[in-house]
């Protein structure tokens, strides 16, 4: 039964469908949530059929043409109430009233106004664009879903590394990923861009520098008229984007989404929404933390890696530079500075969509709180979801509900329909695999800073006493200690509580202050907060890093032969474990003072440090224990060091500083009296909890070539 005018004005588009275009499947290809009405035809439908038989072809074509055109004006006008659901606004917005096969498909290369491989011309960027025909044709200005990427030749999108493909003449073909299936249809158009030096593009990639910013800055200064943008690629015939609303938003994964944020975080106008998934927020932190260098090897590695055969000679000095401007040393430098989009966070107009996995260990947990909380200040509107998942996107872990959150975000922000999806809970948390819950607010109100201070193997509320001591051994990583948590080994100190007497939720960004001497002249430090207690979780050391993908497809969108709207499923690869980690930081003590220079170390002389744990959301239950494990080098993280150093923590001058829901008094609540506890060792524990059944980590992994 049809119940509104929207869906009257659907009907009749599908019927019509039918007869002015015979060919064209109707109601198949349109799969996943109930998107196909063939079911509602009724009167209407009979009404067609009265029609069809009266009319022409061409007269028939123009009807459909004007039917779509009213269901786009209702669909920006009739947005029931319902769609304010707390679990995903349901996705009654923009109807699916386009013709994806008849799409214009075109490419559109920018001036960057740079010259990055130093040739003497100025850098275009190509910018692949798939829009509705019919919208052009009538004059309908739509807005602009863009992923701005350097992987579209090298390495693919999603679950299966999907690559732009184009016909003999160049135009373009399949686009990865469902954002052209779906949202074509609905009125939006999908611009990919190949960052510069990427695939068709000219220029260089600088890894998240100027050039790969503007590579998309460029873009939707074009599409704002503030930019040139060409036919060809060394061509002068200009093209303008006349169909073009001059609204946009970003989105992406890993080095995608990290770009959506560099361009927000110049204020561009235009810019209205970004959705930045498993994101660099800053690049130091990516390679370096608080002075310790993670994995081998420098951004040039990284644009080796995208760089097309025909950029890659032109490119040496770039990459000399990028090299030249991270040093092993871990210091701080100009080409961090450039590449630090935290600092320059209160430009940000745009609203912010941030999703990431609390257990990626590739681009780690510090990018997304670090940048959230800079967020805060500037007013915008901000959405998280953070799943138990490592560096995974949520079409592979919430297919459905984040189809229809991400479809109302676009719909609010780049069309403006008032569908409250700004007024949803901002924080969605994955608790267990497939087990969600929902705040009003992330850190999760109520939250407040507890310090707690360490004593020898438990914490204390009041003040810190004694020493512990520990010789770094970089064989071994966060997975060795903490399932050894309760056993004194000589490589790691622990800190714990005993079983809980109730609740104790840990939400937000966390930090800690140690002081501590070396017996060499450098060291390296981490620290892991670890939940101690059974659990079942996402295994996100496997190879999904969280999920497994199945044999079977779902579809999302409308397909052409060249490029299906079907994906791969997937579903939860979980496991039982005895521990989980909660959160991590590390840190090289010669950078006790600061990140600009490295100092060299007095052995037996106490340096004070204090470093960031990545943000994070876990509930540790009653019966579980929570632990603070300090330790040397993590294996598989951290470069091993050229000394193993014995560690001496001064505990009268250390202490942890954690994010709790009810802060200090949830605390003294939880866990039980005396504070302190007896140490590690004297625990009755067995030899070993057990982990995550995952693939071992090796210092040195590039993991940004294995998940991108």
């Amino acid at each position: 039964m049809i119940t509104s005018f929207g869906e009257l004005v659907e009907t009749l588009i599908d019927a019509l469908n039918r007869y002015a275009y015979p060919d064209r499947p109707v109601g198949v290809a349109r799969a996943g949530r109930g998107l196909s009405v063939v079911g509602q035809m009724g009167d209407a439908r009979r009404l067609v059929d009265l029609l069809s038989g009266t009319m022409t072809l061409r007269l028939l074509r123009s009807l459909l043409l004007l039917c779509t055109l009213l269901a786009a004006l209702t669909a920006t006008q009739l947005v029931p109430v319902a769609a304010h659901a707390t679990v995903a606004p349901k996705a009654t917005g923009s109807q699916p009233v386009y013709s994806y096969a008849d799409a214009v498909r075109e490419t559109v290369w920018v001036d960057t106004g740079l010259d990055g491989d130093g040739n003497g011309h100025t850098d275009r960027v190509a910018a692949d664009i798939v829009r509705p025909r019919e919208a052009a044709a009538a004059g309908v200005k739509v807005p602009v879903i863009m992923d701005a990427s350097p992987y579209y030749a090298c390495c693919g999108r999603g679950n299966e590394s999907q690559l732009k493909t184009y016909d003999a003449q160049g135009r373009p073909v399949q686009f990865p990923l469902f954002y052209d299936n779906y949202f074509v249809p609905r009125g939006y158009a999908v611009v990919l861009v190949d960052l510069a030096g990427t695939n068709r593009s000219d220029g260089c990639s600088d890894v998240g520098g100027p050039s790969d910013v503007k590579s998309a800055k460029a873009v939707i200064d074009w599409l704002n008229g503030r930019a040139a943008g060409y036919s060809t690629r060394s061509g002068s015939t200009r093209t303008s984007p006349t169909w073009a609303s001059g609204s946009v938003g970003m989105i992406g994964k890993s080095w995608d989404g990290t770009i959506a944020n560099g361009v927000a975080a110049t204020g561009v106008d235009g810019l209205k929404t970004i959705v930045p998934i498993s994101a660099i927020s800053s690049w130091y932190d990516y390679y370096r933390s608080s002075g310790a260098p993670l994995y081998d090897g420098t951004p040039a590695d990284l644009s080796g890696l995208v760089d097309s055969q025909a950029a890659a000679p032109h490119c040496t000095a770039v990459d000399k530079r990028l090299a030249a401007g991270s040093p092993d040393s871990g210091d701080w430098s100009s080409l961090w500075q450039q590449r630090d989009y935290v600092a320059s966070a209160a430009k940000v107009k745009a609203s912010v969509f941030v999703v990431h996995g609390m257990q990626d260990l590739n681009v780690r947990g510090i990018n997304f709180s670090q940048w959230w909380t800079a967020l805060a200040g500037t007013g915008v509107d901000r959405k998280i979801w953070l799943s138990q998942t490592g560096h995974v996107d949520p079409f592979d872990y919430r297919r459905t509900i984040w189809v229809d959150t991400l479809h109302s975000w676009f719909d609010h922000y780049l069309l403006g329909i008032d569908n409250g999806v700004e007024k949803a809970p901002a924080a969605d948390v994955e608790r267990a695999p497939d087990q969600w819950t929902q705040d009003a607010a992330w850190p999760a109100p109520g939250t407040g800073a507890a310090t707690l201070h360490l004593t020898p193997g438990a914490f204390s509320t009041t003040s810190g006493s004694g020493t512990a001591s520990f010789t770094d051994d970089p064989k071994l990583g966060e997975d060795d200690w903490a399932a050894h948590a309760l056993t004194s080994t000589p490589e790691k100190t622990v800190f714990t509580t005993g079983p809980l007497t109730r609740d104790l939720r840990v939400s937000g960004q966390g930090s800690i202050t140690l002081t501590v001497s070396s017996s060499t002249t450098s060291a390296h430090l981490s620290a892991v907060l670890a939940d101690l207690g059974p659990a079942v979780i996402r295994n996100y050391e496997g190879s999904g890093e969280g999920i497994t993908t199945l044999s079977t497809r779902s579809c999302w969108g409308d397909s052409t032969p060249g490029d299906s709207a079907c994906f791969l499923d997937a579903a939860a690869d979980t496991s039982s474990v005895g521990y989980t980690i909660v959160s991590r930081g590390w840190a090289d003590l010669g950078h006790y003072a600061g990140l600009s220079r490295t100092a060299t170390l007095t052995p037996g002389t106490g340096y004070p440090i204090t470093f960031a744990l990545a943000g994070t959301d876990h509930i540790v239950p009653a019966g579980h224990r929570l632990a603070l494990i300090v330790a040397g080098t993590d294996n598989g993280l951290l470069n091993p060091p050229s000394t193993r150093p014995t560690l001496t923590l001064d505990l009268t001058r250390s202490s942890v500083r954690l994010p709790l829901l009810g802060g200090l008094t949830a605390f003294r609540q939880a866990v039980p009296a005396p504070t302190r506890q007896p140490k590690p060792d004297a625990f009755a524990a067995p030899s070993a909890l057990p982990g995550l059944p995952g693939l071992p980590r090796t210092a040195g992994d590039c993991l940004p070539c294995g998940n991108f």
